[in-house]
Order: structure tokens, then C-alpha cells, then sequence
């Protein structure tokens, strides 16, 4: 099992020991604070709880200090090149600020950075992403890398750039080392846990849309969490936010290291199937992740919605509660055990009440 370091990000400690953080990044102009305060209060009632904003300008760096006044979950300044913004973004009351101290110019603008984090306890994200990684500079593409030596340079690069920061004596430092290659990614974190104390952010970048998004996030960050790899996570779908953050904790949830919502298990329904299993899942999850009260009280129910009664309540025994279906009817248990019959359309209704009222 890897160890890190322990670094601190607003109200939240990252690394060993500590829950593994939900972040995302705003898709929203940063220079419109009103909007992008208004995408970041909707990413943190859908659970994100550290958010991203690109600082392309000056302008988007001054506007950090309004995003701040209007949120509640700590903000990442991402930075590329220019130190005079990220000097700004610290001034302006971020909690972390993404770089790589070797493409802001001098050393001497760097140690500039480093001072203006340590008087103001803001940690630095190095990130390196495997299609900006400075090698590819030096080779201009003549080279053909094998993905293991794609790791190794990602790797190698990100230790040059933490020990920067090192040799500043600055150590309230976290890592990414991301691609949109699935063992590209996966190789690089693990050859940097081996060789580093340093907290890892975790992401497969450019991950495509929901669906294949998803499938790839689930596997490449799933093989590291298990691995005790990740002090934070984020998945990077060309979606919305929210359906980022979702994606996350279904992740962290079915790896047993975070709780966000219910368990709920359906069936994927056949030729039996009288009912419509998949409209009342939908509708239940639709009311359930849009309503922060009933999403707290749902979290860590198992809930079932079965499309038969042949295996509904046998397979689902172990669930708080359920409903198996029948002909436009089903039939209504608890922990396996068949209590009375109930008109599919009164089923979300029901079920909402029953985690209102539930007693854990």
C-alpha cells in the first residue's frame, strides 16, 4: 500500500488516511464570475467538493476573488505560462493553483509563486498531461514511444518539476499525471507512487463522452484507487459537470470507499417483464439526486426495483427495501420479505416516501 504526504486544501486534508476528494472543472467563462459561481454552487450541491477554473487572462484572474465570496468549496486557479496570474489568483483567495514551475519562465518567478503560496497557505497541483509533456518538443514527433516509456517520461518530468519546488522548500504539493490512454495512465501513477510521498490527482483526460467515458474513467481509476492510488479524483467527460461528479462517487461507491446516494439495483429486465423498470429508475434517480435532503437520507440504502417477481425479492433479499413487477402492479417487500401489492404508478411516489421515513 503507497503513503503519501498529507497536504492541505481549504477545509480538506488529502492523502493517506483521508477520503479520496470529488473535483471538476468549470466549463464556464471564468471572466463571467456570476455564471461561473452559479456552475460551481450547482457542481457542489451535486456533491464536488474542490472545482477548477481556467485563468486564461488577467481579467479571468481578477474575477477570482468574486467567484470566492459566492462559493463554498475550495478553488483551483489553473494556470499556464503567465506567474503574474497565478500572483494574482493567490491574491485574489484561491485555495490551490495549478502549474509547472517550468513553463512560467525563470526560477526566479517561480520562487515569486512559492512565496505568495506559503504566506497564503495555497498548495501547487503540478500537471502533467502526456500529450504536453516537454519531450515531445525535443523529438517533434519522430519518435514512435511505447507506452511504458510514455509513462516514464511523464513520470520524470513531474519529478523534475515537484523537486522545483522542493529544493524552495515547498512541500504542500499534489501531482497529476494523466492521458487518455488507459495504461499510459495507469503506468505513470504507479511508477510515481513507487518513487514519491507526494499526494497523486487522478484522471484519464480526454476520456470521450458518457458512455465510453465512463467505461474507460471506471477501469483506469478504479485499478488505482484499489491500488490506495488517488487522494483526488476527477473525471473528465464531454458532458456536464454535474454528470462528472456523478460519475465519480459511482465509482468511489463501488469500490466501498465513498457514500453518495443509494444502492440502487434493478434488473436489465426480459420477455417477463410487465412493467416499466427502466421509466421508474429513471424517474427515482431523477428525484433523487436533484433533491439534497432525500439524497442524504438515501445515501447507503439498498433499494431495489425488479422487473419479476421469479427472482426480484430472492436476488434482492438483502436490500432495505423494494418493489418486484408484476402485471402493471408489483409486489412491495422489505429485506426479502413480500409485504402487499402496489399500481406501478404509485411506485416513485412510494419508494421517495419510504427513504424519507426509512430508520437506518
Amino acid at each position: 500500500m503507497y503513503k503519501t504526504r498529507l497536504v492541505k486544501v481549504g477545509p480538506y486534508t488529502l492523502g493517506t488516511g483521508h477520503p479520496v476528494r470529488v473535483q471538476s472543472m468549470c466549463n464556464t467563462d471564468t471572466r463571467d464570475p456570476q455564471k461561473t459561481a452559479e456552475q460551481i454552487n450547482q457542481l457542489e450541491a451535486a456533491g464536488c467538493e474542490i472545482n477548477r477554473v481556467a485563468v486564461p487572462d488577467m481579467q479571468a484572474a481578477l474575477a477570482l476573488g468574486e467567484i470566492k465570496k459566492q462559493i463554498h468549496s475550495p478553488l483551483v486557479a489553473d494556470i499556464h505560462f503567465d506567474y503574474k496570474l497565478a500572483l494574482e489568483a493567490i491574491k485574489q483567495g484561491v485555495d490551490k493553483v495549478r502549474i509547472n514551475p517550468g513553463n512560467i519562465g525563470s526560477i526566479e518567478n517561480t520562487k515569486e509563486v512559492v512565496r505568495a503560496c506559503k504566506d497564503k497557505g495555497v498548495a501547487i497541483r503540478i500537471g502533467v498531461n502526456a500529450g504536453s509533456v516537454k519531450y515531445l518538443k525535443s523529438v517533434a514527433g519522430q519518435v514512435d514511444l511505447t507506452d511504458d516509456k510514455w509513462a516514464e517520461v511523464m513520470v520524470q518530468e513531474a519529478l523534475e518539476q515537484a523537486n522545483v519546488l522542493e529544493q524552495l522548500n515547498f512541500h504542500d504539493v499534489v501531482v497529476s499525471l494523466k492521458s487518455d490512454d488507459f495504461y499510459r495512465t495507469l503506468k505513470a501513477n504507479e511508477l510515481f507512487a513507487a518513487q514519491s510521498d507526494i499526494p497523486l490527482h487522478i484522471g484519464l483526460t480526454e476520456a470521450g463522452s458518457f458512455l465510453c467515458g465512463a467505461v474507460k474513467s471506471s477501469i483506469a481509476l478504479g485499478t488505482l484507487l484499489q491500488k490506495g492510488i488517488g487522494a483526488t479524483i476527477r473525471v473528465s467527460l464531454t458532458e456536464a459537470p454535474r454528470l462528472q461528479v456523478r460519475t465519480a462517487y459511482e465509482i468511489l461507491k463501488a469500490l466501498g470507499l465513498r457514500e453518495y446516494g443509494p444502492n440502487l439495483i434493478s434488473c436489465p429486465t426480459c420477455g417477463r417483464t410487465q412493467v416499466d423498470v427502466t421509466g421508474t429508475v429513471h424517474a427515482l434517480e431523477e428525484r433523487i439526486y436533484n433533491d439534497p435532503e432525500l439524497l442524504q437520507k438515501a445515501t447507503g440504502l439498498k433499494i431495489a426495483v425488479m422487473g419479476c417477481v421469479v427472482n426480484g425479492p430472492g436476488e434482492a433479499r438483502d436490500a432495505a427495501f423494494g418493489i418486484a413487477g408484476g402485471k402493471g402492479e408489483g409486489l412491495y417487500f422489505e429485506k426479502g420479505q413480500t409485504m402487499f401489492k402496489l399500481p406501478q404508478e404509485q411506485w416513485v411516489d412510494f419508494l421517495v416516501e419510504k427513504i424519507k421515513t426509512w430508520k437506518k
